[in-house]
């Protein structure tokens, strides 16, 4: 490179194979916005050499440059030159940073960037090679892919930059190939061939690795997975190019086929040592550090603090840092990336194993520590595993090294391996928690966020077919579970397709029972690397591990947890907290559970193996028995003197008690999708799974009137409905009728909703006095009368009225009356009506049953209102709005509003009228009920009408409008009426 030679002093130094970032005498500078960076970045990687003004505008910004582009460019350098010269006078010339004709220089030392150092390095290791010193070659070549620190160019925009990553990323591959061949030809064959795996798979078409790999595996006894190598890129390299291998990878093929003797470890001549005073030399510290990966993304935090530990290994003992998680969430990646680090602060040297402690076959530690005795130089090795450890521990009694335990099977594996001195540290990974080490610093280390998974998809995916489609690429890190390795064989499977576009790999990773298939490549997958943490199971812990997943909830509590594996609270948590410490599940809060998403995966197709599906069903029974009591028993908390349902099915078990209705109401928002996980695996179940997971859906139904739940909850229905049919159970299809007709009332599709509840009363007895029978007959007549169809509605409304009556059921008697006053109001029995609903209101004050009295009060409210008492009606409905506020049921809060703001306005008080509606539709959009919607659009357009916003307020209107006209309620006309007034032009006829 032509640098100009500068003096010492002040020190720069310079970074761009990872974030670009700059030293000043030690100290890190400030490099300003991710622009500035770009700028600094073209003149660093220009050598020295002059770029033209024109040249940073291209690189910068390319043919779409902003029109103050010059004028941000001298900024730019005006900047630049403040961080990077701080002390210069202002009379004094730029020494570093110079303007040259039109443009500018960056003149530094060869030394202070380092890519510029790893072309030396990589120079000096050919002419090592070349001159037969191998191992020197080596030590080179390990220092030179130390310098590459992540992506190189990490976050710096433009197209100059995204040229540049793309070089200097392959100039970091070629130099790891470089180091693998070294590796191989000084007999490292045994310690290569896992990270050849890795950039194999991160690069699957590059046949230079893929030979170095089939050499090394044949070098380790392993010829059948060698040519297994060959077998498998010769395969993709037709499905995705259409081509045969090159040459130098069917000559290996062949040779192994041959069992070539030439393939065997060659002798090596030892390079020419020059002469030395007479004793023995030292042995050069050992550097047996993994190859740091070129694309590590993210976890910037944990990277600084893991690396800040590891340099205070100074105190009184030595430092220990154990990471623990899920196998493939990046344990190793991240404790090599941090070695790689701070190993200059280590200079007696780096040791390195893998312990495989998720095998079948975990490291002797005694074998360890004879390996460990020769590496440093010991000249005996005694034959105890305590004498070898007290060797060990004399040997760096006076060295400050590094030691990674990679793979750890439990404490008691690494134990003896822990130095004595505080001079040194030891980063251990593992998938328990190390705890049994004494003041270890315990991290665990969990899933990428979502911006870092994305980041190192595209590193190996590529920026622009990521930026092209930034959905479908979300989809797909998304399914990885944000799992690094998950991830990264995702990624590379994409990169070795070219003719794949994102959304095809998103595509095939959404179908949940292939996930686990899609998501393997060559010697790296998912469910194996899983299964080494499945493999390490006890059986109850096994069998644990399966159970807890037949139900598909994200989070379970430990009752939960106890019903599925059937037995006490106490045998529950150890065996949950024993897969936690096994990172097979995790726990966030005491006493929930969950998976992650692809842990969840692989618990399912175990089970799916072991072929037990009496012992599934059988779990989802008993957690059936447990949660059906306890929404029952939870409806009775929230309204104590409600008639509920009677089971199909004895109750099996007393449930859990509520002693409040506010803990009640917490235990339903907190279990909502456990109750629906549950119900969704018992209605694929028999008869007897089916009949209490559909009266948990009734009971359920009359508690969370929450429209959003309602393709999941139709979808459950459509299998019950299938099922009871096939069973000829009648009593549970009339439930399933019920249940479907309350869905889509609520969703406010009245057409199909009668067809159900006519379906469900056709399959009752008409004589029957059942809680059921009132229930269905009280929703038909609600759902006939908002159909306008009162006449009709009424009939069904006093024959739910006349059984409640007979079961002795004051609560549903006051809600009843409620009803049938709106439905006297819609045939225009104005005075009658108001006499049902204060009977309604009255009796539900004399239960003191809260939720009944917010009903009542609405309906008392909205009867009022149109009987020309609004001011009467304001009162009412604010009362009711404070009982469903303190009882949190939005959906309700939001009807209440807008019938308080109508009631407002037909008092004359349209600002408040306006602010009120404003707050009912803000509900309405949360809750996503468009009848809600409707109603506050209708209240705030006629509001800001009368608060002189005509252009807004028929904006409302038409709103309402559209939503009534769609959802066929009688409340379209009166708006159509109020939008014709303000028109002079004929109002347009509603869309069909």
């Amino acid at each position: 490179m032509e640098f100009r030679e500068t003096p010492p002093a002040p020190a720069l130094r310079f970074q761009v194979l990872g974030p670009v970032q700059a030293w000043l005498d030690g100290k890190q500078l400030a490099l300003g916005s991710p622009q500035q960076q770009a700028v600094l970045t073209m003149l660093l990687l220009h050598s020295g050499r002059p770029v033209t003004t024109q040249d940073l505008v291209d690189g910068l910004w390319g043919d779409r440059p902003p029109t103050q582009a010059v004028a941000a460019l001298r900024t730019y350098v005006s900047r630049l030159r403040t961080v990077i010269e701080p002390r210069r006078e202002v009379r004094r010339p730029a020494e570093f940073l110079v303007s040259v004709a039109d443009g500018y220089a960056l003149h530094i030392p060869g030394a202070a960037l380092d890519a510029a150092v790893v072309e030396r390095l990589a120079t000096e290791a050919a002419t090592a090679r070349n001159g037969g010193d191998l191992d020197e070659a080596h030590r080179i070549l390990v220092r030179a892919l130390a310098l590459f620190s992540g992506r190189p160019l990490t976050g710096i925009p433009g197209p100059y930059a995204d040229n540049q990553r793309l070089r200097l990323a392959e100039r970091q591959i070629s130099v790891a190939e470089d180091r693998c061949a070294v590796a191989l030809d000084i007999g490292l064959h045994a310690e290569v061939v896992g990270e050849l795996n890795s950039l194999t798979a991160e690069h699957p078409l590059r046949e230079r690795l893929r030979e170095l790999l089939m050499l090394g595996l044949y070098r380790c006894g392993r010829q059948a997975e060698a040519l297994g190598v060959y077998t498998d890129t010769r395969k993709l390299l037709i499905d995705e190019l259409g081509v045969e291998p090159g040459t130098g990878l069917s000559a290996m093929h062949s040779r192994i086929l041959a069992a070539d003797p030439a393939l065997d470890l060659p002798a090596v001549v030892a390079a020419p040592v020059p002469a030395r005073e007479e004793g023995p030399s030292a042995p050069p510290p050992p550097a047996q550090l993994p190859a740091d990966v070129s694309d590590f993304s993210g976890r910037t935090e944990l990277v600084g603090e893991l690396s800040a530990v590891l340099l205070n290994a100074t105190g009184q003992a030595v430092v220990v840092t154990s990471l623990a998680g899920i196998g493939g969430v990046g344990k190793t990646t991240l404790a090599v990336h941090v070695a790689h680090r701070v190993r200059s602060e280590f200079p007696d040297g780096q040791l390195y194993v893998d312990l495989q402690g998720a095998g079948a076959s975990p490291a002797d530690p005694a074998v360890v520590l004879g390996d460990f005795l020769h590496t440093l130089g010991a000249t005996e090795n005694p034959e105890s595993l305590e004498q070898r450890a007290a060797l060990y521990r004399s040997l760096l009694a006076s060295r400050r090294m590094l030691i990674l335990l990679d793979n750890a099977q439990d404490a008691e594996q690494i134990r003896p391996l822990i130095p004595g001195v505080s001079s040194c540290a030891v980063l251990a990974t593992s998938r328990s928690r190390l705890a049994g080490i004494p003041g270890a610093h315990l991290v665990d280390v969990e899933e990428l966020t979502p911006a870092e998974a994305l980041a190192l998809f595209s590193a190996i995916v590529g920026e622009q077919r990521v930026d092209a489609e930034p959905e479908a690429a979300m989809a797909v890190v998304t399914a990885c579970g944000f799992l690094p390795l998950a991830v990264r064989i995702a990624a590379a499977r994409l990169a070795s397709r070219p003719r794949w576009s994102v959304s095809d790999l998103a595509r095939r990773l959404a179908d949940q029972r292939r996930r686990l298939d899609e998501l393997q490549l060559g010697n790296l997958a998912v469910e194996t690397t899983i299964g080494l943490g499945y493999g390490q199971l006890s059986p109850a812990e096994a069998r644990a591990f399966r159970l807890l997943s037949v139900v598909d909830s994200p989070d379970l509590p430990l009752t939960a947890v106890a019903a599925l594996l059937g037995v006490d609270g106490l045998g529950a948590e150890d065996l949950a907290e024993a897969l936690v410490e096994a990172n097979m599940l995790e726990s966030f809060s005491p006493g929930r559970y969950r998976y992650h998403d692809l842990l969840r995966l692989y618990a399912q197709r175990q089970n799916e193996r072991t072929g037990d599906v009496e012992e599934q069903q059988a779990a989802v029974r008993r957690l059936l028995g447990l949660l059906l009591p306890t929404v029952r028993n939870a409806a009775q908390a929230i309204e104590p003197d409600d008639q509920l349902p009677e089971p199909l099915n004895p109750l099996g078990s007393p449930g859990l008690v509520f002693p409040t209705s506010g803990s009640a109401r917490e235990w339903l928002r907190t279990e909502i999708s456990l109750l629906h996980s549950t119900v969704e695996a018992a209605v694929h179940g028999p008869g007897e799974l089916l009949r209490p997971a559909v009266d948990l859906l009734v009971v359920l139904h009359s508690l969370v009137e929450d429209p959003t739940h309602g393709p999941r909850a139709r979808r459950m229905l459509e299998t019950a409905d299938r099922n009871a049919e096939s069973y000829g159970d009648s009593a549970t299809l009339a439930r399933v009728h019920f249940a479907f007709g309350s869905l889509q009332s609520i969703t406010i599709d009245f057409q199909n909703a009668e067809q159900s509840l006519r379906k469900s009363l056709d399959l009752q007895d008409a004589e029957d006095t059942t809680v059921i029978r009132s229930m269905v007959a009280n929703t038909l007549g609600v759902m006939l009368m908002f159909s306008n169809r009162s006449a009709e509605a009424l009939p069904f409304l006093e024959q739910a009225l006349s059984i409640s009556r007979v079961v002795g059921a004051p609560i549903g008697e006051a809600r009843l009356l409620g009803n049938i006053a709106r439905a006297q109001l819609g045939l225009g029995m104005v005075e009658t009506a108001v006499r049902s609903v204060t009977e309604a209101v009255a009796t539900a004050r004399a239960s003191k049953n809260g939720p009944c009295l917010a009903d009542t009060l609405y309906q008392l409210g909205v009867v009022l209102s149109s009987a020309d008492e609004p001011g009467t009606a304001v009162g009412h409905l604010r009362e009711s709005h404070r009982l469903y506020q303190s009882q949190q049921n939005r959906l309700r809060e939001g009807y209440t509003l807008a019938r308080l703001s109508s009631s407002l306005l037909a008092a004359g008080q349209q600002a408040e009228a306006a602010e009120t509606a404003e707050e009912s539709l803000a509900i309405g959009l949360e809750m996503d009920s468009a009848y809600c919607q409707g109603l506050a659009n209708a209240a705030l357009g006629e509001a800001l009408l009368g608060l002189a916003q005509p252009a807004r307020g028929l904006a409302c209107l038409r709103e309402a409008h559209a939503v009534f006209t769609r959802l066929g309620v009688p409340e379209a006309s009166p708006v159509a009426d109020l939008i014709s007034q303000q028109h002079t032009e004929p109002f347009p006829p509603p869309a069909p």
